[in-house]
């Protein structure tokens, strides 16, 4: 399958979605009544007038909207303020961000029924859903996921609770809500036309989907998809980063205040962003698709402001743009991002003549610094994130399905076999992380249980120790080598052993060797390394990717509004 379907993409996709669902979570707190009024007001003759009923409303609904009873709508004159606004905010998005103002943007009143129709059609048509329903498979894999979790179902029913208002770039318009009243759309349309003024600059859609789409059949196809596996997770945070900063500036202007001028703001932010009380669903999420949903915002944010404060506007804007950062790493080190540093990827020799007699390839990627970070916290709860997290210094993964699979397997783990090679900073943090991986297996897997006759002693010339479990889904192999760990899950134990050796002898002694691809000049006054730039999908990036791409969320606004009110009584419910 391709890169983009790998555990990376998922992430990404969700992430993106996610990540918008959030920033709508913060306006709740502008919530104002409104009359009632007729339920598809005329728009002015600046936009297009509201859709018609679609085929969402007789598309099954979550339980807490199933029994929710008449909204209000906004009035006509309303919708002409709202449509006002567009212009107004369209020129303060352009001045905060430097962005120039090319053409007009076209502007679309838009009821429930039609949000939720577009939603239902992204994931029945769109690219990355698609990719990121085929990840799923690869994420409970991995334990990201529980083995029994629909995620589809969950997903389109978090964004019906989070989506406010979205730039569309295949349309070229901006989506406002007739439900929502106009003083609680306004922050949400300064973060959206941001991402006009960014498609106008380069084409969005183009630019933040740069793995490739085809399945990695051959060695030199496994280097490309990892050399550009976590590209598309780094671009979604540059550009959420970009337009939340913008609506936290359009937030906190009237109050004389700024996120350059008043930088303690943005841990204030970051805080809220995790508070769910207006979001029920999304209270419940799995922590995989919590993270992913606000890693572009609140990390995005803090990778913008960093940059803004010791680059400038340009550099934070435009210059992120045509330089973006490669990797999770970078939005995670900001600072390491300016100098010019880029991460390196283990080396993926060629695996094929072991494996294409048994296996189709299925998925392949990175599992970047932001992966770790969600994988370790899962595992091991926050004290175990804040650990190894700084200790990540780079990880791969490859996954296929068996070709003798019936289509009952096709449809669950059974059907795939997966290695995945981490490597960190010491040998202490990759033991740490052998006995925190260990312990979950026992999650993922029946009958699991040491296979002692079966392990291997250790290799006292190499330093390399091995553990063997056997379970329902077959052997699991755990090899670590220094501070390199290997694990194999569902392989049969000769060809476990065989990926080990293969693997794990390619990585040397020296510095990781790395895919590598062509990147733009660096920021003033830094040096890249080209030899070693590896931009990547990451094992959650088709979740970011698709998240963000639905809309800007509750979740990022109320936080934005909480941050700019802290001393206020701010009311969470509204809807």
């Amino acid at each position: 399958m391709s890169k983009r379907y790998q555990i990376s993409n998922l992430t990404r996709g969700f992430l993106r979605l996610m990540a918008a669902v959030c920033v709508v979570a913060a306006m709740a707190a502008a919530q104002t009544a409104v009359p009632q009024a007729p339920p598809a007001p005329q728009s002015p003759s600046t936009g297009t007038a509201p859709q018609g009923k679609s085929n969402a409303q007789s598309a099954q609904k979550p339980k807490d909207e199933s029994a929710k009873t008449a909204e209000t709508h906004i009035t006509p004159a309303e919708a002409k303020q709202l449509f006002s606004l567009v212009d107004e905010l369209l020129k303060f998005s352009s001045q905060e961000s430097g962005f120039p103002i090319k053409s007009e943007v076209k502007r679309q009143l838009t009821t429930r029924a039609d949000v939720e129709h577009y939603l239902t059609e992204k994931f029945n048509e769109d690219e990355d859903a698609k990719r990121m329903q085929r990840s799923e498979i690869v994420l409970k894999k991995f334990g990201l996921l529980d083995r029994d979790f629909n995620l589809k179902p969950f997903l389109l029913a978090l964004l019906k609770e989070q989506i406010e208002a979205y730039y569309d770039p295949k349309t070229k318009t901006v989506n406002m809500l007739d439900w929502i009243s106009v003083d609680e759309q306004k922050p949400v349309l300064a973060h959206e036309l941001t991402h006009a003024l960014q498609d106008q600059h380069l084409d969005l859609d183009k630019w933040s989907d740069q793995t490739p789409p085809d399945v990695s059949l051959t060695s030199s196809e496994d280097s490309d998809h990892l050399a550009k596996d976590e590209l598309d997770t780094a671009r979604e945070a540059v550009t959420e980063g970009q337009a939340t900063a913008v609506m936290m500036d359009d937030i906190l202007k009237p109050m004389g205040k700024s996120l350059i001028g008043d930088p303690e703001i943005v841990e204030y932010i970051k805080q809220q962003m995790a508070g769910s009380e207006n979001s029920p669903i999304l209270a419940r999420a799995p922590l995989l698709l919590s993270e992913s949903l606000l890693f572009p915002y609140r990390e995005g944010l803090s990778f913008e402001q960093d940059v803004w404060m010791d680059r400038g506007q340009t550099a934070a804007f435009t210059g992120a743009l045509d330089r973006p950062p490669s990797s999770s790493w970078e939005i995670m080190n900001p600072r390491e991002y300016e100098q010019g540093h880029v991460p390196a990827i283990p080396y993926l020799p060629d695996i094929h003549p072991l494996v294409d007699s048994t296996y189709r390839p299925y998925d392949i990627g990175q599992v970047g610094q932001l992966d770790v970070h969600i994988l370790t916290g899962l595992f091991g709860g926050d004290s175990a994130a804040r650990d190894l997290t700084p200790a990540w210094d780079g990880g791969i993964y490859w996954a296929g399905q068996r070709l003798n699979a019936t289509p009952a397997e096709q449809a669950s783990t059974r059907s795939i076999s997966l290695f995945y090679l981490s490597v960190w900073k010491n040998a202490a943090s990759a033991q740490a992380f052998v006995h925190l991986y260990t312990d979950e297996l026992g999650r993922k897997y029946s009958g699991l249980k040491p296979d002692k006759t079966a392990a291997k002693a250790s290799d006292n010339t190499d330093g390399t120790v091995e553990q063997v479990y056997s379970s329902d889904e077959g052997p699991v192999v755990m090899t670590r080598r220094g501070k390199l760990v290997f694990v194999s899950e569902s392989f049969d134990l000769p060809l476990a052993r065989k990926l080990a050796s293969l693997i794990l002898g390619a990585q040397g002694s020296g510095p990781l060797q790395s895919a590598s691809a062509g990147r733009p000049s660096a920021l003033p006054g830094a040096q890249f390394r080209a030899a070693n730039f590896v931009p990547s999908e990451t094992l959650t990036a088709p979740v970011v990717h698709f998240l963000s791409d639905c809309g800007v969320t509750k979740a990022v606004v109320d936080a934005a509004l909480m941050a700019a009110h802290p001393d206020a009584m701010v009311p969470f419910g509204r809807r």
